[in-house]
């Protein structure tokens, strides 16, 4: 049986459950809510750019993201007609006349588990990621409570389970994606800033993610022009390079009253 969670699809399968009883195991039938994929194809002027493993939920804004965070666009008006065509599982896109897919860019598939990660940014859009400047500063406590408040507020997680979480925040503005992929969950949320158009907003808001910070993670932070970025997790090397060579500020590990800044600690207060 399939169920719907507002857009987001999961089945339940029949397990087996695992469990010790005094001195021996058991296993006892149950049933099991289990995370669903699709793989979504990404179309450009007939040309089929990517095909992204997602959710099915918020396909159009994935794309738009997607675009955005790939430097394609620049903003929402650089795309003339834009749906999603369920029976293709695909996202349709046209582009304004003038906006030109460089074919150099050839087709991905990008996985739940961020196998397109790269250690650099790619030379054919150099001249779209620019150093975030300084600007706002954010309090360590400020960091601490609104982590603790966002590792509470994934409804998806707790009701399914196996997927990351990623929120953008600003004192006036708030915005919360939930995906099987980190990378899915960051192009969504730029593509709604991009279509509700409050891309004016990134440079004084933080986002915070649920995982681990790879290289690919901090260029989409830097296209979008959030200054801060802090994690649960881990951040990899090529990740806190990135961060340190385009003056991100990147926290990492940050649990309970505690975390490290990796880079660029002149936006954090005391």
């Amino acid at each position: 049986m399939v169920f719907y969670m507002e857009d987001i699809i999961f089945e339940e399968f029949d397990v087996l459950e695992i469990n010790k009883e005094a001195d021996r195991y058991t296993l006892t039938n149950v049933s099991k809510k289990v995370i669903s994929e699709i793989s979504l194809r990404i179309i450009v002027d007939d040309f089929e750019l990517a095909s992204l493993l997602c959710l099915n939920q918020c396909q159009e804004k994935l794309a738009i993201g997607f675009l955005f965070t790939e430097g394609v666009i620049n903003s929402f008006d650089d795309i003339q007609t834009i749906y999603y065509n369920e029976r293709m599982l695909a996202v349709i896109i046209k582009l304004q006349e003038g906006i030109i897919i460089d074919k150099r860019e050839t087709l991905r598939s990008v996985t739940t588990g961020c196998g397109k990660c790269v250690t650099y940014i790619n030379s054919l859009k150099q001249g779209k990621f620019v150093d975030l400047e300084v600007g706002a500063t954010f309090s360590v406590e400020t960091i601490l409570q609104k982590m603790k408040s966002f590792v509470r507020s994934s409804e998806i997680f707790k009701t399914v389970g196996g997927v990351h979480s990623v929120l953008f925040s600003t004192p006036e503005y708030e915005l919360l994606n939930e995906d099987i992929g980190r990378h899915n969950c960051f192009d969504k949320i730029s593509g709604i800033l991009l279509k509700e158009r409050k891309l004016d907003l990134t440079s004084k808001g933080l986002i915070f993610v649920s995982g681990r910070i790879s290289s690919e993670i901090v260029t989409k932070v830097i296209r979008l022009g959030v200054p801060v970025i802090v994690s649960r997790s881990t951040p990899t090397t090529s990740a806190v390079r990135l961060a340190k060579q385009f003056h991100v500020t990147l926290l990492g590990y940050v649990r309970d009253d505690k975390g490290y800044i990796y880079s660029c600690p002149e936006r954090i207060t005391v």
